[in-house]
């Protein structure tokens, strides 16, 4: 099923930088360039510039997504991804970068791709607040409750078949270990804001 392209108007902050373009037929993200040089040592995030800034038509956003190329190959990841462009912002669009290799650092030379926009059709809602929430097969289950790894399992270093089932029983959702990391502490501390 093909549709008609969404028209979305773009201006050249930097006049040279090639505007974003789909690499293949059937890309859902479209390729963002750096205008900067730059080099990141292991840990180090910047805000690359990109060149471009958009206006996205009413109803619609768009969102920069990583490169799975630079995230495999360099330890490049994006902090905030995906980041959200507004169909009202007007700015140039700017990617967060940070460079996860333990060892090396990488470099950005002028026009490198850096990252994807994909542009969707968002919607609008109305938040209703209820006393309660109607129920569900999920209910609150979060942060691992499924399963489907050896870490959140409980699996990890054992031998044989693997039940499926969470042995965390919650204790990471309340700050507990899970998988020797202590990541649900975050929710702990937000909850007590």
């Amino acid at each position: 099923m093909s549709h008609d392209p969404v028209d979305v108007l773009i201006r050249r902050v930097d006049p040279d930088v090639p505007l974003p373009s789909y690499a293949h037929p059937g890309d859902a993200g479209a390729d963002l360039r750096t205008t900067e040089s730059r080099e990141l040592a292991p840990g180090e995030r910047a805000v690359l510039p990109t060149g471009v800034s958009v206006a996205l038509p009413e109803g619609y956003a768009a969102f920069v997504h990583p490169r799975s190329g630079l995230a495999a190959r360099c330890g490049v990841a994006l902090v905030n991804a995906p980041g959200t462009v507004d169909a009202g912002y007007r700015g140039e669009i700017k990617v967060i970068v940070v460079n996860l290799d333990p060892r090396e650092s990488v470099r950005f030379e002028r026009f490198d791709r850096i990252a994807q926009l994909v542009v969707q059709q968002v919607e609008r809602v109305r938040f209703q607040e209820v006393a309660e929430l109607p129920g569900s097969a999920r209910a609150e289950g979060g942060f691992g409750s499924t399963g489907g790894h050896a870490a959140v399992t409980g699996e990890a270093g054992k031998t044989g078949k693997s039940t499926g089932k969470s042995s965390t029983n919650g204790r990471a959702a309340e700050g507990g270990q899970a998988g020797g990391y202590r990541y649900a502490s975050v929710v702990s501390d937000r909850e007590g804001q």
